[in-house]
């Protein structure tokens, strides 16, 4: 696979074009620089309405779905805390339809009360069945509410409250598409069955027209330091206590973030991992028990969380949990350890490189963070991470006296 090729258009539109000769097909990938982080407090969940909305039709083409069918697309979008993504696969032969379809709606989207209408029931509806109607839904909802204060990460990115999307109107959303749905807040990236060559000069023909726009100023207030613990108890009808502990962490470009991606893989990934063996294999403790990082571009979190048998308490979870980090932090880790959570890291970054649809949705991720080409080098940096490096990480990170924990109890039905 042959490294990209970037150019900027003259409206401020990121061009990345990536030649892939393995693949009879090319991803058209668009990342627009705009998340939950982004929203007023009091209109949340606009971001994450937006991804349904682009799919309702733009001002020359009604219908999207119809003729990304007729081109025999594969297609679909994300919606995270830091950006929005759309990304869409055609034939080769059939660029000119997806660049078609993708820079009309980056021009302008069809808005009336109808298709809006449609689009509020969709993720309403979804509200209340990935966060309301189903067990431990509300959970990391409630964790990152825990964690942040005063940082926008402390909503979901579907929305706080239900009432915001419901109470959408048509200026709402006109007025939220033209602050940063525009050429120079977007990254668009081509990969596939083509020559650089064409796949820039395609992008600029079919993207060059699309006028820039005047991009709302980010102002993200910041979370301020955490000086001690909290912790919250919630009731809900599942069927095992659960409990989820968090520790804040550096932020996505930062090079801590590379040790605190280790150290969670060494805590729970497979069944030979710190945790998983102690915790659940031996000490039976926990059900099951994850980890994992936040990866956002503002200070994150690592993440642990697990579910409880019976007859475990809550505390004896956590000081469990204290002990196996404890070890880490006073002992640290050996060789053998480091390199197998690298090694596992390396084959994900292979595989990702093999999956042309992946590859392209990873250009625009890494483009937003710096540089596209930061993907071929990503292996370097994990394997840049020392012992004493994992070390003074964990020390850093686990601090019990200033973690947040949500403690998730099942309601006990009284007979």
């Amino acid at each position: 696979m042959n490294k990209p090729v970037k150019l900027i258009l003259p409206n401020g539109l990121r061009v990345i074009a990536a030649e892939n000769r393995q693949t009879p097909y090319i991803t058209v990938n668009t990342l627009y620089d705009i998340g939950s982080r982004d929203e007023d407090p009091a209109r949340t969940g606009f971001a994450h309405l937006f991804e349904h909305l682009m799919f309702g039709g733009s001002v020359n083409i009604p219908h999207y779905d119809i003729e990304a069918e007729k081109a025999g697309a594969s297609n679909n979008a994300f919606t995270t805390y830091d950006f929005t993504n759309y990304y869409i696969t055609v034939p080769a032969a059939n660029l000119d339809t997806a660049l078609w379809l993708e820079s009309d709606r980056m021009l302008q989207l069809i808005f009336s009360e109808e298709r809006l209408d449609v689009q509020r029931k969709v993720v309403c509806e979804e509200y209340k069945q990935r966060y309301l109607n189903q067990p431990y839904g509300d959970a990391f909802m409630l964790l990152m509410s825990l964690c942040y204060t005063v940082h926008p990460y402390r909503w979901p990115v579907i929305g706080k409250e239900l009432s915001h999307i419901e109470t959408a109107t048509l200026d709402d959303v006109r007025s939220f598409f033209f602050r940063y749905y525009a050429p120079n807040n977007a990254i668009v990236v081509l990969s596939g069955n083509a020559d650089v060559q064409t796949l820039t000069s395609k992008a600029g023909e079919w993207f060059s027209s699309v006028p820039s726009r005047e991009i709302a100023l980010r102002n993200i207030p910041p979370e301020p330091l955490q000086n001690k613990r909290r912790e919250l108890t919630v009731e809900r009808p599942v069927p095992a206590n659960s409990i989820y502990i968090a520790y804040k962490m550096s932020k996505r470009k930062n090079k801590a973030f590379y040790s605190a991606n280790l150290i969670s893989d060494m805590l729970t990934r497979g069944n030979s991992s710190r945790l998983y063996r102690s915790l659940v294999s031996e000490k039976k403790i926990f059900n099951d028990i994850h980890s994992f990082v936040t990866a956002t571009i503002d200070n994150g979190l690592l993440v642990i969380s697990g579910q409880l048998p019976d007859g475990i308490s809550f505390a004896a979870a956590e000081e469990a949990v204290n002990e196996q980090l404890n070890l880490l932090v006073s002992q640290g880790t050996e060789e053998r350890e480091l390199k197998k959570v690298i090694n596992q890291n390396e084959t994900e970054l292979l595989q990702l490189l093999t999956n042309n649809t992946e590859y392209a949705v990873n250009l625009a991720f890494y483009e937003l963070l710096g540089d596209a080409a930061m993907l071929f080098t990503e292996a370097d940096r994990y394997r840049s991470v020392t012992a004493g490096e994992i070390k003074s990480t964990a020390q850093e990170l686990f601090q019990s006296s200033v973690c947040s924990v949500l403690n998730y109890k099942k309601i006990i039905e009284s007979k």
